[in-house]
């Protein structure tokens, strides 16, 4: 019990501060660029052959279409979300030909790891929100993950010229394994974990705190070991459910870790599971 109030004092604290310390900042947003040119890096980023490169494509669409497409690139944008951000940036831009909104800009907050293609109005009906995810996460991610960042700037840049252009997108790449197959090769490892890790929990922290763990853990591996946020979820509840529900019995770690400076030890390295599942999540959801 001295272990759980101390915990809720702690998380209590660092909620406190974090409200305080946001609070101010929260009030004062990043400044939008003056639109000067189409590649605003203000990272450096990109080489300067490279922003050149880019800069000429872009021109040309612009003068063969007359319409805009431009790029953005910014360390973060917080204390505002990449979606936010990005549409302040449409509107003090007003890119495409006067009375007549007809742009697009690519949005990159490196440091966020955030990615977001901001189309005005009139330009949707080519670079709709079905086209525009599937272009980020199948030909700008791939190539930012492979640290080729100026690559999956350009490849993104061309491919909503080609879009706009009446081309349609490429056929999405079939993997050779499915959730099927993702299941049957990670899930023997998968429920490994959630007994071994479940079992020994419970005998320690109880059993409704060890299946909040356990579910934690094992959803989170699933996530990074098959990339499917659905199997994940699958595999974090079975596992909440396989620990609820199991003989305490079977579950019983060790005999040597309820002991009580074991137990709290295992209790501290619990809550630092649920903290490191919460920070990949995170970092996982949020970018590339």
């Amino acid at each position: 019990m001295i272990i759980y109030e101390t915990a809720g004092r702690f998380i209590n604290a660092i909620f406190v501060a974090g409200v305080l310390v946001w609070s101010p900042l929260s009030m004062a947003q990043m400044p939008v660029p003056s639109l000067t040119e189409h590649v605003i890096d203000q990272t450096g980023s990109l080489g300067s052959e490279q922003k050149s490169t880019l800069e000429q494509s872009l021109t040309e669409f612009e003068v063969r279409r007359n319409s805009q497409i431009t790029v953005l690139i910014v360390a973060s944008t917080a204390p505002e979300g990449i979606e936010q951000f990005s549409s302040r940036a449409a509107e003090q831009w007003k890119l495409g030909r006067k009375k007549v909104d007809d742009g697009a800009i690519l949005v990159v907050a490196k440091d966020d790891r955030a990615v977001r293609i901001e189309v005005v109005y009139d330009r949707e009906g080519a670079l709709n929100d079905f086209t525009t995810r599937r272009i980020i996460t199948e030909i700008i991610l791939p190539r930012f993950r492979q640290h080729d960042f100026y690559g999956g700037i350009a490849a993104g840049a061309g491919q909503m010229i080609r879009v706009i252009d009446g081309e349609a997108l490429p056929e999405p790449k079939r993997s050779g394994s499915g959730p099927q197959d993702d299941i049957q090769r990670y899930g023997p490892v998968l429920f490994i974990v959630a007994l071994f890790l479940g079992g020994v929990l419970r005998s320690t922290i109880g059993k409704v705190p060890s299946a909040i763990v356990t579910g934690s853990v094992v959803g989170v591996v699933a996530w990074f070991m098959v990339g499917a946020l659905s199997i994940a979820l699958i595999s974090a509840i079975a596992a909440v459910l396989f620990t609820l529900t199991r003989p305490v019995r079977a579950l019983n770690g060790p005999a040597g870790l309820r002991s009580g400076g074991r137990s709290h030890l295992v209790t501290v390295l619990a809550l630092a599971a649920v903290a490191a599942a919460l920070v990949a999540v995170v970092y996982r959801a949020g970018g590339w």
